[in-house]
């Protein structure tokens, strides 16, 4: 399904350009147990390439077809590996160059091996791949790929995030990891692992699960072990309904612990929990709607005015900036070649809403400031905003700014 820039825009008025439209493709799950993820992912893109187009567009020089818009068009991956490759061949014979995906790390690696592929291939039809949410850190560390773009901390920096709240929380002497059984969920719980006994090796870690990924409908039996185990603090890096029924499940055996996640601020969690997960959430973003800024709350307020529906308040900052930063690859390179807005998206520096973020050329890891919130009811000091018209919010009780958050990079890039 191609969404047009006058479809996308929603009634606005649609400005003219020059030449015909620039083709972006989002690959991502809009079926199956993750379709809510996909589907919050689209909503936020497409509000994004709404903005550009809103100002004309891509500015290029006549040579390069003068101003363009953004077109944004969805091809369902189905969360296989399979399926996205599928989709990325019809992206590329539909005519797009930039290819957007994230709601996977499996998915993603596939994808970038591919590219590589592709790209030595036909030189013709280069494409690149921007990633704003799969986060596993070999992606941008030995796997790294002059042709992939990360835009989300990765997951070691998220953790490091985390812990830099839970090695104050002296009263933990317990916790229980579960993750996802694939790479990204793999990674979380090593890195947990490996944090915690360097900064708080006085816990011990009293259970370790791995679970299929998107497979489980009830958690009940995870759950239980969680609560028999003794743990006082649940590490997970779950997302979607993975992260969802696993914490309805553990209100519903009567946890009360807490539960320090990388996705715990959204997609129906903090409903599930209710006041069972009051100060007991804590999750860390790029961004909250609760940062305590004047730009934030403008742009928060603007995505609530665009999308009114509590069930569609899911709004990431990091693919705002993402689209942002293509953008000015594009008229920074004045071509569509995917070499050149390559190379300048490697200098990628953009702000939105006070929001601040930069490429790193070296592993095209995007650094940015990272926030950690606790959850808690609506109208609470610093808790102006809830989630999905929950009644809970996330108000923030950290902030990392990005030279903190900045981990070195083992990437040897090969470039063209």
């Amino acid at each position: 399904m191609l969404l047009t820039a006058a479809s996308t825009l929603a009634g606005h008025a649609q400005p003219i350009a020059a030449s015909g439209p620039i083709r972006l493709a989002l690959v991502e799950s809009l079926s199956g147990s993750f379709a809510n993820t996909g589907e919050a992912v689209f909503r936020n893109i497409a509000w994004a390439v709404e903005r550009v187009n809103s100002r004309g567009g891509v500015r290029l020089p006549a040579a390069a077809g003068g101003a363009r818009l953004l077109q944004l068009a969805r091809y369902d991956s189905k969360g296989s590996s399979e399926e996205a490759l599928s989709a990325l061949r019809a992206a590329i014979d539909d005519g797009a160059r930039v290819i957007l995906q994230g709601n996977s790390s499996a998915i993603a690696s596939v994808l970038i091996e591919a590219i590589n592929k592709h790209n030595q291939r036909e030189p013709d039809k280069r494409v690149l791949l921007l990633n704003y949410s799969a986060v596993e850190p070999s992606l941008t560390n030995e796997r790294c790929s002059f042709w992939h773009f990360r835009f989300d901390a990765h997951a070691d920096m998220r953790m490091t995030a985390l812990m830099d709240v839970l090695r104050e929380d002296r009263r933990l002497s317990q916790v229980y990891l579960i993750g996802q059984d694939y790479s990204f969920g793999q990674a979380v719980l090593r890195e947990a692992r490996r944090q915690l006994a360097s900064q708080r090796p006085d816990v011990a870690v009293v259970g370790e699960e791995l679970h299929p990924v998107g497979r489980v409908k009830d958690f009940a039996p995870y759950a239980v072990k969680i609560k028999a185990s003794g743990a006082q603090a649940v590490i997970t890096g779950n997302w979607g309904n993975d992260l969802t029924l696993l914490v309805k499940a553990a209100r519903e055996v009567g946890y009360d612990g807490m539960f320090y996640t990388f996705y715990g601020n959204a997609l129906g969690a903090p409903a599930a929990l209710g006041d069972a997960g009051v100060g007991k959430v804590v999750a860390v973003a790029d961004w909250l709607p609760n940062l305590p800024t004047a730009g934030s709350e403008a742009f928060y307020k603007s995505f609530r005015q665009r999308f009114p529906d509590p069930r569609d308040d899911y709004v990431h900052m990091r693919m705002q900036l993402m689209v942002e930063a293509l953008a000015q690859a594009m008229e920074r390179a004045a071509s569509l070649d995917a070499v050149a807005v390559a190379r300048a998206l490697e200098a990628a520096d953009v702000t939105l809403a006070g929001q601040s973020g930069r490429m790193r050329a070296e592993d095209h890891q995007f650094q940015q400031q990272l926030v950690v919130g606790v959850m808690d009811r609506v109208g609470a000091p610093g808790v102006q905003f809830d989630v999905e018209g929950s009644g809970y919010g996330f108000r923030v009780v950290r902030q990392i700014a990005a030279d903190q958050a900045r981990m070195p990079s083992s990437c040897r890039m090969q470039r063209p």
